[in-house]
């Protein structure tokens, strides 16, 4: 188990240099390309779209045939070759197909790794401290890219995608098999009897058909838990947008607009790191409902345009307003979603709550914003109150097992 966990690890770590290099280096690349602005739009709003649809669809596929591994191998790959044919890539029609191609791949690989996570939470792992190793390399991304395009330009900013690909590529190689895992019992307070384990490794071995993907969408907790945290990740959507531009115009330096970004995820990493006793402790909506009302109180401060010694303790909060809410997710999922519908289930809070909300989220934001500046955030803040609302019903309504049997 200490060796499924480790391989997880290194995989997040690769992944997220992805994540890293592609988000704030990519547009510079398409700048540097000479595209406008309006192209540069177009390209980043598209795979949003198509993702709807291809990222669960790609998650049925892998559910069914029970071998997530294999799906993630294929998608890293075809990312590295689009990364590839992005670079030679000139005018717009390519670059769209190829930039595309690269983020639909590389948006469906997360999910689909969140469910190899999972499966090794099921059996005691700590899903924290793999997923820690993520937003470590994503800082370091950060970073390191930084210094790279300034030592070599722009153009360079493509090239350090292709770098986070080719190491995706080969971490990939170490996930380990989910049958493997599959045959291990789950562990319980009385244990599994012999008949119950071998239900157990059928059912993994066996995949989800479409019955069970139809009662996964269907469900009314599940419902209540995508309201509940895609509201609460879908109130980042003004800070995300606006919140560095927000911050410049007051006259923070660059250097400070960096270290308040880095200190919200510095929180983030350290609730992970203890994530398995403050699980245990807790338990998952609770950390879900702190993450909610830390949500609350962060936005309503941000619109009040705080000063920078407020900034820094309202920038920890983000170990609460994303830390914890997605760590709940995350134990909601492993807890009450069955083994075989586990990427489905992912997808859908990947593209649903993280996805379908957050977009039109973003687009309230930029409708508000232009008129009321920070009040924005009274927007997010209300936003979040929703959220708190849908957890305690969440909560009330679900007690604590699978959502069938």
């Amino acid at each position: 188990m200490k060796d499924y966990g480790l391989r997880v690890s290194a995989f997040f770590a690769a992944l997220f240099l992805i994540y890293g290099f592609h988000i704030p280096y990519l547009p510079l690349w398409l700048e540097w390309r000479g595209l406008t602005a309006g192209e540069i739009g177009i390209i980043t709003a598209v795979p949003y779209l198509l993702r709807l649809v291809v990222t669960p669809s790609v998650a049925y596929v892998a559910d069914r045939i029970a071998n997530h591994r294999l799906v993630i191998l294929l998608l890293a790959w075809t990312s590295l070759a689009a990364a590839l044919l992005l670079s030679q890539s000139a005018s717009f029609w390519s670059i769209m197909v190829t930039s595309v191609a690269l983020a639909i791949a590389t948006w469906s690989i997360m999910p689909l790794t969140e469910t190899v996570a999972i499966a090794g939470v099921r059996r005691g792992l700590d899903y924290g401290r793999m997923r820690l190793w993520g937003s470590l390399t994503f800082i370091a991304a950060s970073f390191i890219g930084g210094a790279v395009v300034d030592a070599s330009g722009r153009g360079a900013g493509v090239w350090l995608v292709v770098a986070g690909v080719a190491a995706t590529v080969l971490a990939a190689y170490l996930l380990p098999a989910a049958s493997r895992l599959a045959a291990l019992p789950l562990p319980s307070a009385g244990g599994e009897t012999p008949q119950e384990h071998s239900a157990h490794v059928a059912s993994a071995r066996r995949g989800i058909d479409r019955a069970t993907v139809l009662r996964l969408a269907r469900n009314p907790l599940f419902m209540v838990f995508l309201v509940a945290v895609g509201t609460v990740m879908a109130s980042h959507a003004a800070f995300y947008t606006f919140g560095a531009i927000a911050w410049r115009a007051r006259g923070l330096s660059s250097a400070w607009i960096g270290t308040l970004w880095s200190i919200g995820v510095i929180a983030e990493i350290a609730l992970f790191a203890w994530s398995a006793p403050v699980l245990r402790r807790f338990g998952g909506t609770t950390l879900l409902l702190a993450g909610a009302i830390g949500a609350v109180v962060r936005w309503g401060l941000m619109s009040l345009d705080p000063p920078l010694a407020v900034l820094i303790p309202l920038q920890m909060l983000h170990g609460l307003t994303y830390g914890a809410a997605h760590l709940g997710a995350i134990h909601f999922i492993g807890k009450a979603v069955p083994e075989e519908a586990g990427g489905t289930a992912q997808a859908l809070y990947s593209t649903i709550a993280a996805g379908v909300m957050q977009g039109a989220a973003t687009m309230l934001s930029g409708a508000l914003y232009a008129h009321y500046g920070n009040g924005t955030y009274l927007a997010m803040s209300a936003m979040a109150a929703v959220g708190c609302a849908a957890t305690l019903l969440l909560s009330r309504r679900w007690d604590g097992g699978p959502l069938w049997r």
